[in-house]
């Protein structure tokens, strides 16, 4: 109990030291002395989580936008104005620190990611202003009249923040599958699968992602290259993540993927955490919580052979 206490009081100060964090670099950023001490804001900024995994820090930034969003709403809804506006002041410092880090690790950005950063950091702006009009006035009709735009406006930034993140992850997402793909190096393809994982921890909808963008072929690939078979347990519990969902199953059916486990879990010249990968992903893909995987006909057909292997 006291180390789930720990770990919940650590968690928060994580989160608090992100959030002031941010909020102080937001100022100070705002009131540059010169050109060069804005640039030398900008790179404390970037080297402040150099040793830390720039996706995770992302994930974790997008995380808190998120709820605070949320709490927000639930504000609003109280008329509490001036906690919507010092929330909306703290989201608009989040936005631009969220932009500001991705910005300095990310490689062949797209200009519709570009136009969704200007978009999202535009319409916070107007947030803002929105919320600060709100607090210095008391005329409750005028308040009721502005509570309509805010809301408006409040739903327009939800919707360019999602789109903003589903742009990056998907970005992210076909870097690292670029990498594998077409990386000859060892240590360069177990990082990208190492990153991918990570990646497939965040939830069902990265699981997504990953495999609408071809993660379960390029996984599949690796799996069929004798040449990277110590890599082959990472790349089967990757695989296994990503068909938590149903497009990772219906790509693993479309690649003959169960042809190629069976193949793994009836060569004896595999390792024993090889044999132990391919047997989670077929109690993944033949679980019963998941409805979608009971059409799988190449199960069907390597059934007595993966049966066999595995008893």
């Amino acid at each position: 109990m006291h180390l789930i206490q720990v770990d919940s009081v650590q968690r928060w100060m994580e989160d608090l030291k992100l959030m002031t964090d941010c909020e102080c670099m937001c100022i100070l950023q705002s009131k540059p002395i010169s050109i060069e001490k804005d640039e030398q804001n900008e790179l404390i900024l970037s080297s402040q989580y150099g040793t830390c995994d720039n996706l995770q820090v992302l994930l974790k930034r997008a995380w808190i936008i998120s709820t605070e969003l949320t709490r927000i709403a639930q504000k609003l809804e109280k008329n509490r104005w001036q906690r919507v506006h010092s929330m909306t002041v703290r989201v608009n410092c989040h936005v631009r620190s969220m932009i500001n880090e991705y910005n300095t690790f990310a490689r062949n950005s797209s200009e519709e990611m570009h136009r969704f950063e200007k978009l999202l950091i535009d319409k916070c702006s107007e947030f803002t202003a929105f919320t600060e009009r709100c607090i210095q006035t008391e005329d409750e009709q005028i308040l009721k009249s502005m509570k309509s735009c805010i809301n408006e406006t409040l739903t327009t930034v939800a919707q360019y923040f999602g789109q903003l993140i589903e742009l990056v992850l998907t970005h992210e997402a076909q870097n690292l599958l670029r990498q594998i793909e077409l990386s000859d190096n060892m240590y360069v393809t177990e990082s990208a699968i190492s990153s991918l994982f990570s990646l497939t921890q965040e939830g069902a909808h990265l699981c997504r992602i990953i495999a609408k963008e071809g993660g379960v072929v390029a996984l599949f690939k690796i799996c069929r290259q004798d040449g990277f078979r110590c890599l082959y347990p990472q790349t089967l519990r990757t695989l296994a993540s990503i068909c938590c969902v149903e497009e990772g199953v219906y790509q693993l059916e479309k690649v003959d993927g169960i042809l190629c486990l069976a193949d793994i879990l009836t060569d004896n010249s595999h390792s024993e955490a090889t044999h132990a990968e391919a047997a989670a992903v077929i109690a993944q893909i033949t679980s019963p919580h998941l409805t979608f995987t009971q059409h799988l006909s190449s199960f069907l057909e390597n059934m007595e052979e993966i049966v066999t292997a595995l008893v």
